[in-house]
């Protein structure tokens, strides 16, 4: 379902979306397994996508993305609905989830994510199994 949600059409023969496909995947199951509300693991894949599209997209240092994710989740626990941020709907401990998720899968793999996004590579593919 992942994969067709994603629009991927060249899964059997794409190092890139191969990785795509299983860190969104992962992420998807960790925000289940955390019981995370429809609108929070909706948020929280926003917040994924936010994050590979910054370093894909806008090739952010990682010091750079990091201070998105600052911003994205400044506010939470907050009160005040004006100073609340988008992520509003977390609650502070899961808010620490999230960051220690995002630190071990994305964050401490980063130069490999900037490798796999930005590095011209030759693909060989041998046969489709």
């Amino acid at each position: 379902k992942m994969e067709e949600f994603l629009n991927f059409k060249q899964l059997k023969t794409s190092l890139k979306e191969a990785i795509l496909l299983d860190y969104y995947t992962a992420g998807f199951w960790w925000a289940k397994e955390m019981n995370f509300s429809l609108i929070q693991l909706s948020g929280f894949m926003d917040l994924l996508n936010f994050l590979l599209e910054n370093l894909s997209d806008k090739h952010m240092t990682l010091g750079d993305n990091l201070k998105e994710l600052g911003k994205a989740m400044a506010g939470i626990g907050e009160t005040d609905s004006e100073r609340s941020g988008d992520l509003y709907f977390f609650s502070i401990e899961q808010a620490k989830a999230v960051i220690d998720y995002l630190n071990i899968s994305l964050f401490k793999h980063y130069k490999l994510y900037e490798y796999l996004f930005h590095s011209r590579r030759e693909e060989l593919v041998m046969s489709n199994e």
